[in-house]
Order: structure tokens, then sequence, then C-alpha cells
């Protein structure tokens, strides 16, 4: 059955934290949750650079009914901590907290939406996962805890894969962390429908929704919510660092035992289309749908970029 505009109720989620661990310290990482809490069928939902967990809220209200959904704001983003050292935002810290949240839920079944980063953090999830189950065969009771005995089921990766293109990360890596305030909030949306084209085309309404959790109120100005030291470990990476991450994602990806759903912007600056068709010669678990008049990342806000993902959860 598929769903209409008018269809998305607009319930709101329930705001929790969890208690994470970097190198330099605790910090607590907020998630949005949806449906029943004691529903073992969690579908997490990962958002990407700059963006938040609210940004799966027409998702999330989709999906309620049959799954516990689960958004988290990844740290430096959102209602979660900023970290004391820059350094450590980094893909590998977003996995380690990530498996704390995991350990949290305790899900029968996870799967899995991620946009962009969010993406990568659950092909480095998968990696983890498989990597554990390699070392344990017999599944002893150390390690990852209770989520040693998991493995990811079904995978959207929205606009996303094992290929970063380099030109829509130089693009990403010019406005990450540059600063910007505003007077009035009808402001910040003018700039997020400009530096956001790529998303494609909105409604007034829809661009207010992509602003509202991304621009928030301090001293009088609407600022960006999230912490602007996330670009200091991107504009060290090196092309040769890049280049090198395929060595780990193409396996991770590989490994996949479940459906695997790609998504990628018609015009997508990230994703390109060849890299596409790899994805789905190198994983027989693999489809994927092109959304029109979208580059990077579509927003997965309306009936026709949900409607595929609704059905390929449900199936």
């Amino acid at each position: 059955m598929s769903v209409q505009s008018s269809e998305l109720k607009h319930t709101e989620p329930r705001l929790n934290y969890v208690t994470c661990a970097s190198p330099a310290g605790a910090h607590r990482m907020a998630y949005w949750e949806w449906g029943k809490s004691d529903n073992p069928n969690v579908l997490l939902c990962v958002h990407g650079l700059t963006r938040s967990g609210r940004d799966f809220d027409p998702l999330a209200r989709l999906m309620s009914d049959t799954y516990r959904v689960v958004c988290p704001d990844v740290v430096g983003r959102g209602r979660s901590d900023w970290l004391i050292n820059p350094e450590f935002y980094a893909i590998t810290q977003y996995i380690a907290d990530m498996f704390t949240l995991i350990a949290r839920l305790s899900p029968a079944k996870l799967d899995w939406v991620g946009t962009s980063m969010g993406g990568l953090i659950g092909l480095g999830v998968a990696a983890a996962l498989n990597l554990n189950s390699a070392l344990c065969p017999h599944r002893c009771n150390h390690g990852l805890g209770s989520t040693q005995r998991l493995r990811l089921g079904k995978m959207v990766l929205n606009d996303i894969g094992p290929v970063i293109d380099a030109n829509g990360l130089s693009r990403i890596a010019d406005y990450v962390g540059q600063p910007k305030s505003f007077q009035s909030f009808d402001q910040a949306v003018d700039y997020i429908k400009a530096e956001s084209a790529e998303f494609g085309k909105h409604t007034h309404e829809q661009w207010q929704d992509l602003t509202r959790n991304v621009f928030v109120q301090d001293n009088g100005q609407w600022v960006k919510h999230y912490d602007l030291r996330i670009a200091l470990p991107m504009a060290e990476e090196t092309p040769e660092a890049i280049e090198s991450s395929q060595s780990v994602l193409w396996p991770a990806y590989e490994s996949l035992s479940e459906p695997i759903l790609i998504v990628r912007g018609e015009h997508s600056d990230l994703l390109s289309e060849h890299t596409v068709q790899l994805m789905l010669q190198r994983n027989s678990n693999a489809k994927h749908i092109n959304v029109s008049d979208a580059g990077h990342a579509p927003t997965l806000r309306v009936p026709e970029q949900l409607n595929p993902i609704r059905q390929f959860l449900l199936d």
C-alpha cells in the first residue's frame, strides 16, 4: 500500500540519550525514537554529515507501526554533545557510538537507513559485525556484548557507496566549517534553500522543515546546529586516504547478505551512476532506484521517495 502526503501523521518522537566514550572522554548521543519501545524490530536511521536525526521524521512516522524507529543525532550535531577533541569527529568514532546505541536498544532484528555519511557508518557497522563473527565462530559471550549475535538486516543506502566522488566531497567541504548566523528564521530558510539546491524541488513548508532542526536560536541569532569543528578532520583527508578507504568499504558492502536498496539522486555529484552499476554487480542482493530532479541527497520527505523504501522494508 502506498502513502499519500495527507497520510503522513504529525506525531512527535521521544527524545532519549545514551552515554558513549571517545579517547577524550565521555559524551552523550541523543536519539529520537518512534513506535513501541518494546518492539524488537528496530529501524536505525542515520543522517548525513551536517544534518540531524529529525531528517527522518516522515519516514519514521510511516514505519513506526512496524518498527521501533530510532534516529540518532550523531555526536557534534543536534541535541548530542560536542566532542572535546575534534580529532575524533571521524567515522570510526561514529561507528563505536552506534554500537553503544545498539547495545542499549538490544534489537532482535536491525534494519538500517543511511543517508550519505549515515550509509558509510552502516557499512562500518557491517564490517565490524562480520569481523566479530569471524573471530568468534562459536559466538562467545564477549567482544560486542549483546550485539555479538546480531547481523544487519536490510540496508537502504541513500546516495552513498564505497566510491565517493571527489568533486562532490570538495563541494561539501567548502561550506561545512563556515559559520553562518541570521537574525530571523526566514533568512535561515532562504540560506538552506540556496545552499541545498541539490536536494531538489520542495515546497516552502518542506524547506522550513529541512531548516528547523539544523538551525537553532542562540543569543537571538539563528546559527548552525552542529559543531563547526567537524570540518577539521575532513580538511586533513588526502586524496590517497579517500581512495584507500575503498579497500575497507567494498568488502563491507560485499559482505551484506540481506537485501540492499541503493537510492541515487539523478544529479548526484557524490554517487556516480558508474559506481551504482559496480555495486549492483558486486552484490546480487542489491537493487536501486533513481530519484528524478534531485542531487545529493534525496531528502526522503515525499511519497515518491518514501513509497519505494516502505515497500522495500516491508517486502
